[in-house]
């Protein structure tokens, strides 16, 4: 089965067809479709492509299956002996994808 690895919101994925996976928040309608072209790696079986930096002329279809929020995040700052602590929580906008199609 063919996989590849994807660039998107400054993180990377390995991702293959039929999987499900959460990047950070896209702007688009829920059941799209969305290609992206920053792909670093394609491979199937024995056979790996390695781009430099992408791999000319490989795509990856995706639909778009949700939006929604993460579970709550705790950051938590604390100076020690100077009596200082400071709590904020934060909800981070996720798309949830499912990859389609392999191409390259």
């Amino acid at each position: 089965m063919a996989y590849a690895v994807i660039k998107t919101g400054g993180k990377q994925y390995r991702v293959q067809q039929g999987d499900k996976f959460d990047v950070e928040k896209l702007d688009a309608a829920v059941d799209s479709e969305i290609t992206f072209n920053e792909i670093l790696l394609v491979g199937e079986g024995d056979s790996v492509s390695v781009g430099a930096p992408l791999v000319d002329g490989a795509s990856v279809t995706v639909k778009v299956v949700s939006q929604f929020r993460a579970p709550k995040e705790v950051a938590f700052k604390f100076k020690r002996r100077k009596g200082f602590h400071k709590t904020k929580g934060y909800r981070r906008q996720l798309t949830k994808l499912e990859v389609t199609s392999i191409a390259g």
